[in-house]
This record gives C-alpha cells, structure tokens and sequence, in this order.
C-alpha cells in the first residue's frame, strides 16, 4: 500500500476556519454573566446550520473506540445540507481529518489535533473523517440534522493517508 502520511497540527480557529468552526469556551467572544453572576454563558461558538429542507436539529453522543496507532485514513464523508457539531464529553485529545467543501482534493486533506475543551462545527459540505478517538474509548456530543433527504456523501481514498502521533 502506499499510504501518505499526513502533518498533525494543533487545532485553532485561524488553520481550521476553512472547514468550520472551533468549539470553544477559551476562544469565546461573546461571554455574558447569567443566573445572579454565577454562571458564565460562552455565546455563538459556532455557526450550526441544521434547519436545511425539512431538517430539524438532532441532539446525539457519539461513542467512539480508538484506532489501532499508526492511523491510516481511508475514507471520508461529507454532509452537504447541514453542519454537524462535535464537542468532547472526554478530557482527551483527539484527531480531526478535513478537506475543503466540493469535489474531494485528495491533495488538500489536513488533520488536527484537538485538545480536551475543544469541539468542531464541520461547515455543510466539508469534508471530514469520523471521529477519531485517541487513547481510549471517548464519548462526543453531537449536533447535526436529522432529515429524510440523504445528507451524507462517503469517498473510499485513492491514496490512503496515515497519522503518526
């Protein structure tokens, strides 16, 4: 096999603002003091786009299992109609694989490593890998559309790509 091997960046709001949005209280521009002061409300971290059609928003948790190291990424996915959110409910890291919306540049595909507290806003029609758990098994809360229309485009890779940590 000739696998590729990809660069692992940390994941910010400037490297990752072509596919979507970071998920972020540390990043927060708009912090509003609630509930008599005690309570901080992070506001507009990302900018969820789940009402496409006859979509309506979906709340979920993801569990993901850790692949086994080094990690060669074989396919991607992309959901055309809609954004989906993914924040950790783990204080671990973890990968996010993405490549810029339209026909999949198999050239362009990037990865980031996200640390705990960090979520992503996948743009509609970006492409992404699915959750890339690191470590152990790590639960992800998920916000995204839930529609009858199909809303998820998968690609098997020409030249499989490879993460080493």
């Amino acid at each position: 096999m000739n696998d590729q091997q990809l660069n692992i960046q940390p994941l910010t709001l400037a490297a990752f603002a072509p596919y979507g949005d970071v998920i972020s209280a540390a990043e927060a521009t708009e912090v509003i003091n609630i509930n008599e002061g005690n309570t901080q409300r992070f506001d507009n971290l990302a900018n969820l786009k789940i009402s496409s059609g006859n979509g309506k928003p979906c709340l979920s948790i993801f569990r993901s299992s850790p692949l086994p190291l080094p990690i060669t990424i074989y396919c991607m996915e992309n959901h055309p109609l809609a954004s989906q959110a993914f924040f950790p409910l783990s204080q671990r890291p973890y990968l996010v694989v993405v490549a810029p919306p339209g026909q999949l540049d198999e050239t362009r595909i990037e990865a980031f490593l996200a640390s705990p507290g960090q979520g992503v806003n996948y743009h509609p029609g970006t492409w992404h890998h699915y959750s890339l758990a690191l470590e152990e098994e790590s639960d992800f809360l998920v916000i995204d559309s839930q529609m009858t229309q199909p809303n998820c485009d998968e690609i098997t890779l020409v030249k499989p790509r490879q993460l080493r940590l």
